[in-house]
């Protein structure tokens, strides 16, 4: 049976200068997301990126905070988002795609290896493996629950998975001529997803399930 199609609430792009979008991440407010050279702040209620931040940015985006942590190639940069400047470095797995933050961990997929590591974020060290049956891209954790997007000849998904099996419990089919390269959430019903060489960043809503927000009393 097919799964269920994913609703994209809204698409934002593609935008001047940027041919593809790879990573995103969201600071709770602006979603930024990585273009291959730099990292941009797009503002989600209006459509406008207001700030570039020039990075090596060919794979995933995560926010721990405070910082910006950009993969690209074999390199985890540490990047202030008000100035620009990397702070420091870690190295990152061969084959990197997808990064998030959660846990006081970076949590990286590997797209060939059809993987997600936990990785130490001071270190680089591995600290867990969860394997997929499928091309891994952008992750993300929300509320307790982890995500994975998935983008390969069979078509693109959304998955929720868990993390200790690596078990797949949902999932949402992207429509066709859409995929996932990037994945993050905003912590509410949004799953803010990377379009690759459309060059777009779709908003994915999340359904209400496990690691969905709690309904209020009465709803």
């Amino acid at each position: 049976m097919s799964p269920p199609r994913a609703e994209i609430l809204q698409e934002y792009g593609p935008f001047d200068g940027t041919g593809r979008v790879n990573g995103v991440t969201h600071d709770g407010v602006h979603v930024w997301f990585a273009d291959g050279d730099t990292v941009r702040a797009l503002d989600p209620a209006t459509g406008e990126t207001s700030r570039a931040l020039s990075v090596p940015s060919r794979a995933g985006t995560a926010f721990d905070g405070r910082y910006l942590f950009q993969l690209s190639d074999d390199v985890i940069r540490v990047v202030d988002p008000q100035t620009g400047e990397v702070l420091r470095t870690l190295p990152a797995p061969a084959g990197g795609s997808g990064l998030t933050w959660a846990e006081g961990s970076l949590w990286v997929g590997q797209y060939g290896e059809c993987r997600i590591l936990r990785l130490d974020p001071e270190t680089g060290a591995i600290l867990r493996t969860i394997v997929s049956d499928r091309f891994v891209t952008g992750v993300t954790w929300v509320q307790g629950a982890l995500w994975h997007g998935i983008w390969d000849d069979a078509g693109s998904e959304l998955r929720r998975i868990d993390a200790g099996t690596g078990e797949v419990l949902e999932r949402l089919e992207m429509p066709p001529g859409t995929g996932v390269s990037g994945l993050e959430a905003d912590g509410a019903e949004r799953l803010y997803c990377g379009g690759g060489e459309g060059g777009k960043v779709r908003a994915v809503r999340r359904p209400k399930g496990p690691g969905a927000p709690k309904p209020a009393s009465g709803e």
